[in-house]
């Protein structure tokens, strides 16, 4: 399917067309970049939603600032901490926050966290965890409803946890398989946590994605 990118930033670049040997290829590299605005000491759930060469906590979250706290959850939370007087992150910025991936962040002082790198195209896929919950967001930097707009395929009894200074939770009725209380709408460069009901049988978060 293809789907218009709802880029909350700006394109900066396209890459270029190419023929091969006896064929027609085209190669479009988009890159673009998205901004987020913080408060001072006050807890967000972000994503990273663009690849880059290097996707590790040290390579996007690079800027910092000094006392900034990450923390990725995997069944528990790993925090990190950009270091006052060394300004790296500790113990490891060598963590993965690849595409797709995303957790908690808290800035002393107020900040824009800048994200720039290539807008993934294709076949994606995301893995979601049955019976478990994960911190995952889309792929791609879009605002849109979960599954009507961003794909994730939702099974009866899933749960979608949206934070936004608190948690606002939503669930896929396993009867009318709706969401309810309604669908929940995920914004540019944020993640949740999402939990497979233990029934469910699609851990594969697939879209198939060109900008347009």
């Amino acid at each position: 399917m293809r789907t218009k990118l709802l880029l909350g930033a700006a394109i900066l670049a396209a890459g270029v067309a190419s023929t091969m040997a006896q064929s027609n290829v085209y190669s479009l590299n988009v890159v673009g970049y998205y901004n987020l605005p913080l408060v001072a000491n006050r807890y967000y759930l972000i994503a990273n939603q663009l690849n880059t060469t290097n996707n590790t906590i040290a390579s996007v979250l690079s800027t910092g600032p000094a006392g900034a706290i990450f923390q990725k959850y995997n069944g528990g939370f790993a925090p990190y901490v950009f270091d006052d007087v060394d300004l790296v992150w500790t113990p490891d910025g060598n963590a993965t926050l690849n595409p797709g991936e995303g957790g908690y962040y808290r800035s002393p002082t107020a900040t824009t966290l800048t994200f720039v790198g290539e807008v993934l195209q294709g076949s994606l896929t995301n893995t979601l965890l049955i019976g478990n919950y994960a911190v995952r967001s889309s792929m791609v930097p879009q605002t849109g409803r979960t599954t009507t707009d961003l794909g994730l395929p939702a099974e009866g009894g899933d749960i979608e946890q949206v934070f936004n200074n608190g948690f606002t939770p939503y669930v896929f009725d396993d009867v009318d398989l709706v969401w309810t209380p309604s669908e929940p709408t995920n914004t540019l460069g944020s993640s949740f946590f999402y939990r497979k009901a233990p029934t469910g049988t699609q851990s594969k978060w697939i879209r198939n994605f060109t900008v347009q």
